[in-house]
């Protein structure tokens, strides 16, 4: 599917978020990578094969209260 040089790593791949953005929609909260997966920005993706991966971002930073 990617036409890159190098070429984008696929959807089974661990580091498949560094595919390029073909399609973004910020006012739905989710992009198009060239290799078929959509991330969502709470970190979610969904894979080609329908296939779901949980959010995965880490905690939420607190503001320390003086």
């Amino acid at each position: 599917m990617c036409q890159h040089q190098p070429t984008c790593p696929s959807a089974d791949a661990t580091d498949r978020e560094a595919a390029r953005v073909i399609a973004c929609f910020h006012e739905q909260g989710w992009s198009l990578l060239c290799n078929g997966v959509i991330v969502f920005e709470d970190t979610g993706e969904l894979l080609p094969d329908g296939s779901c991966i949980a959010p995965h971002r880490g905690p939420a930073r607190h503001a320390l209260v003086a």
